[in-house]
């Protein structure tokens, strides 16, 4: 069982050009959640949905890890078989960067669905209303991402996670998003040591033992290595 879990959010991605979505300039101020990301809004309109996908996948692609993403992925080699890194994102730039022991929480974006049969396979650029399931032939193909009223991926393993942890660690999360927001407070009740590293303090602040505060490609180098050399 990993020694240290680490929670990440949209901030961790922001610095390489990916959009966050609760801040001022955040994709929930162009967009309605309710549109672009609920089975509902699916339902009405397939294809503004993919459109919304098709342009996160691009962005994405042309996006690169930074040094936030870099310093986890050393911890885990350092640390092999200590590490759970459990995100929040759909991107891939944790996995781009080394990060193997990885779960995502909202699914990735670089991953197709079937909402009739749930088959997976790695997404086309462009996504389309009419593309069949190669597994089913249904043409009920969506990103593999958890929308607003669906259950997050890999509760089970995160809940058994959170409650061995000796170290919990969030990075770029707003603590608005649940069942995320309640990871912290669940790791401390078990007696683990949690730190909060974020542009500024969260709204689940008080939950934390420490706080480390400035952008995630500096402060998180900084905070790995600080656990490294505790580890010597």
């Amino acid at each position: 069982m990993a020694r240290i879990m680490i929670l990440t959010g949209a901030g961790i991605s922001a610095e390489s050009g990916l959009g966050t979505f609760r801040d001022k300039d955040g994709l929930w101020t162009k967009y309605r959640l309710e549109d672009v990301a609920t089975p509902q809004g699916f339902r009405r309109n397939p294809a503004q949905v993919h459109a919304f996908y098709n342009a996160r996948r691009a962005n994405c692609a042309a996006a690169a890890p930074n040094a936030a993403h870099v310093a986890l992925a050393r911890l885990e080699a350092t640390l092999p078989g200590q590490v759970l890194l459990v995100t929040q994102n759909v991107d891939d730039l944790h996995q781009r960067a080394g990060s193997q022991n990885v779960l995502q929480m909202h699914g990735a974006l670089m991953r197709a669905t079937c909402h009739t049969c749930r088959h997976t396979w790695p997404a086309p650029a462009e996504m389309q209303p009419t593309d069949p399931c190669p597994a089913c032939a249904r043409k009920a193909t969506r990103p593999d991402v958890v929308w607003f009223g669906e259950m997050p991926y890999h509760m089970d393993a995160i809940a058994e996670a959170v409650e061995r942890v000796e170290i919990f660690a969030a990075i770029g999360t707003s603590g608005q998003v649940w069942p995320a927001a309640g990871f912290a407070a669940a790791a401390r009740r078990a007696g683990a040591h949690c730190v909060e590293l974020n542009m500024e303090r969260s709204e689940i602040s008080e939950e934390f033992n420490e706080h480390r505060l400035g952008p995630a490609s500096s402060i998180v180098p900084e905070w790995v290595q600080d656990i490294l050399n505790a580890s010597r």
